[in-house]
């Protein structure tokens, strides 16, 4: 039993004004989204605001910290709070009317990040033209595996500096830390040019993989933490879009020095530098992150950073003071301090290791699909399929422009659609065309369509990967994790995608030569569905929940999950889809916190006859206070209703001549939250209907006196659910 928010004592002085009443972070089997601020009193709520702005130097806003604490609890019935301003209001329901409009800083932080992301995409394809050249000058053309090393040599290094994302991170900040790594994405990058043998163009490109595996990590989770909830997934979207856009350019640029001779690759390489230059320059003109701040305990300046960050005061003082109360849940939680601790935690604790799980696949499945290989190989493809060394160049950046150009329908789809339904909806349609294009290359070379064939499939996979699988890693693996643990949460998941992305670098030479482009394609086909599947049973929904919400969500057990998805999401799915059932309804597997309860109709409820021993819990009286006490535990409605029974039905179910089960046997109440009968009770033999007007927040007064969570509790019933399709009438008999 847990007693009342607002009688709850402080755990200690850094948590004395964060109240918890509710779900297990880890272990949130019900699928409860935790508010924590509900179910406190107006008067309680601004005792703790006012405590909270003393002990973080708010002294003087302490109105402006009350008016968004309000403003957090209720997120929708905000136009009923009197202490809320008009102005107020206004920046609120433009948070949903024009939720685009915020602060130019905000794009500013995103775009100047981003732009640090297109070195990736710009050296990824400056390998694939320079592929066609250097192996010739150092010797190495025949030595398939050198050349998958060299090419592999920043995601091969990337698999330790990924590691070393979280002590960067909490020593320079997110902004020193993108300062620092774009140093390395200049001049390693530029030295590769003056390079005299493989082993030098190696150890170059193993520093660019310090650098990069280091601001992959951060650099969306920058931009996660300075972003609002209703569009993250947009704005974080924008790191793979500069990704996208790199690949272009350096695309552009292979076309460009192609003509230049021996000297091509090493413009081709390092021309990758350029994108690095504003963003060392110009990244101390960002605000740092809020959250980051929070983490350090810096509260002033992460208050000056969400007001930079969103429209007005009253939204900056709501967003820094529920992230504070969710973030002292997670401290509550994950109570590692050392880095090692902290790191067997993405395994030990069963919140982070769901977490360390999903974020794992969704970027093993990103290298699954086989795009990386295009990136580093298309032109090596493209030759294989009869193109000239020009004609592959060409075609390679009609590859990166697709890429680029339909990495844009994701900024909107990605809060509105959703990223388990992106992913869920391109991999299957990347597998088959991957196969289509595959079984191309057995078309004849004399064939004059074979060519435009095997390239409108590659480009047809592309337009698919772009608004899935291609932005979501990185929006995924930035939200996944607590504030505790999200560099290290960021960390591993980079270096996953490091070890598998080298591994299949390495092997695809030699995969293209043991299977030939058919048997190739056809392999990364089957991975495609490999990864659909597991996404389908193992990967959450995070689409428009705060970073903190999260936690809940990730509490959920993958058994749980796996059952509704079986259980009820794809019943669901083929009875709407297959069978064209429009009424179908699904019931979805996450509940915010706080609604009602409903019990259908029962049985009849007889009286208790006098001398005769009888259980009390089988008669009338017994049942009603079962129900009323029902709703006084669970703090909920409970509706109940039980059937009416007449002399034929006596006859029909054989019970004349039973002392105990009369005619009659008829109840019907509505009970509150508090257990009080909110109607008059029918006549035993009589049939109607009751009414009473619900109100749903009594529910929240109720919780602060009493609120147990136990054997009877039902937390997962947290919606009254009526059927208003038309039934046949029960004939009283």
């Amino acid at each position: 039993m847990a007693h009342s928010p607002d009688l709850r004592k402080p755990k200690d002085e850094f948590l004395s004004h964060v109240e918890d009443t509710g779900p297990s972070i880890s272990h949130n089997v019900n699928a409860k989204i935790w508010n924590p601020l509900m179910g406190i009193s107006k008067d309680n709520l601004r005792s703790q605001v006012n405590a909270f702005c003393r002990e973080y130097g708010f002294q003087d806003k302490e109105d402006i910290f009350f008016r968004g604490a309000l403003a957090a609890q209720n997120p929708v019935e905000y136009e009923d709070i009197p202490e809320l301003t008009e102005d107020d209001k206004y920046w609120l329901r433009r948070e949903v009317t024009n939720r685009w409009h915020l602060p130019k800083a905000l794009y500013y932080t995103i775009a100047l990040c981003s732009l640090g992301s297109a070195i990736q995409g710009w050296d990824n394809t400056g390998a694939n033209g320079a592929n066609l050249s250097f192996p010739k000058e150092f010797g190495i053309e025949n030595n398939g595996w050198l050349v998958g090393v060299i090419n592999s040599g920043p995601t091969l290094f990337g698999l330790l500096s990924a590691w070393a994302a979280d002590p960067v991170n909490i020593l320079l900040g997110r902004r020193g830390t993108v300062f620092v790594t774009g140093l390395f994405c200049i001049f390693p990058v530029l030295a590769q040019a003056f390079t005299q043998n493989w082993w030098g163009l190696l150890i170059c490109r193993l520093f660019m993989g310090l650098g990069m595996g280091i601001k992959v990590s951060t650099i969306p989770v920058f931009s996660a933490e300075v972003a609002p909830a209703s569009i993250r997934g947009g704005l974080v979207t924008s790191f793979q879009l500069w990704v996208s856009f790199g690949m272009f350019v350096g695309y552009c640029v292979n076309l460009i020095f192609y003509r230049v001779g021996k000297l091509a690759w090493r413009f081709q390489l390092a021309s990758a530098f350029a994108p690095a230059i504003p963003v060392v320059i110009f990244v101390w003109f960002c605000p740092e992150s809020p959250r980051w701040l929070m983490k350090k305990r810096r509260y002033p300046e992460s208050y000056q950073s969400f007001c930079r960050l969103r429209n007005s005061e009253m939204q900056s003082a709501r967003d820094l003071y529920y992230a504070h109360c969710q973030v002292m849940e997670e401290r509550d939680a994950f109570a590692g301090v050392s880095f090692w601790h902290r790191a067997s935690e993405l395994v030990t604790v069963p919140r982070l290791r769901r977490a360390a799980v999903a974020a794992g696949w969704i970027v093993i499945s990103q290298q699954f699909s086989g795009i990386n290989i295009m990136a580093f190989y298309s032109s090596t493809i493209f030759v294989e399929a009869g193109y000239s060394t020009l004609s592959s160049l060409l075609a390679s950046m009609g590859f990166g422009l697709v890429l680029f150009v339909f990495a844009f329908p994701a900024v909107y789809t990605m809060d509105t659609f959703g990223r388990r339904n992106l992913l869920l909806t391109t991999f299957p349609n990347m597998a088959w065309c991957l196969l289509a294009a595959g079984l191309c290359f057995l078309m004849s070379t004399e064939n004059s369509a074979r060519i435009p064939c095997i390239a409108f499939f590659v480009y047809l996979f592309t337009a698919f990967y772009g608004p899935g699988i291609g932005p979501l890693p990185s929006i995924y693996f930035a939200e996944a994790f607590p504030l505790s643990h999200r560099e290290l949460g960021a960390g591993l998941t980079i270096c996953i995608n490091n070890a598998v992305g080298s591994a299949l670098s390495l092997t695809f030479p030699s995969l293209l030569k043991a299977l030939g482009p058919t048997g190739a394609f056809g392999f990364y086909a089957g991975l495609n569905m490999l990864a659909f599947v597991v996404i389908f049973f193992i990967v959450p929904e995070t689409m428009q929940r705060t970073l903190e919400e999260l936690d809940y969500i990730f509490g959920v057990p993958t058994r749980r999950h796996i059952s509704y998805q079986v259980g009820t999401w794809l019943p669901w799915f083929i009875k709407k889809y297959i069978f064209f059932q429009r009424k179908a309804k699904l019931e979805p597997l996450y509940k915010l916190d706080g609604s009602a309860d409903t019990t259908g109709r029962w049985p009849p409820f007889f009286g208790r006859p006098e001398n005769i021993p009888i259980l009390y819990t089988t008669n009338r009286e017994g049942d009603r206070l079962a129900f009323q006490f029902m709703a006084m535990e669970e703090a909920c409605f409970v509706v109940v209703s039980t059937q009416v029974m007449g002399e034929k039905g006596r006859e029909k179910l054989k019970l004349v001549g039973s002392p105990h089960m009369t005619s009659g046997g008829g109840f019907a109440m509505i009970f509150g939250p508090d257990g009080t009968p909110l109607v008059d009770p029918l006549d035993p033999g009589e049939e109607g209907i009751l009414t009473a007007e619900i109100q749903l927040s009594t529910i929240d007064y109720a919780k602060q006196m009493l609120d147990v969570v136990g054997h009877y509790s039902r937390p997962d019933l947290l919606s009254l659910n009526v059927n208003l399709k038309g039934a046949k009438p029960v004939r009283y008999v």
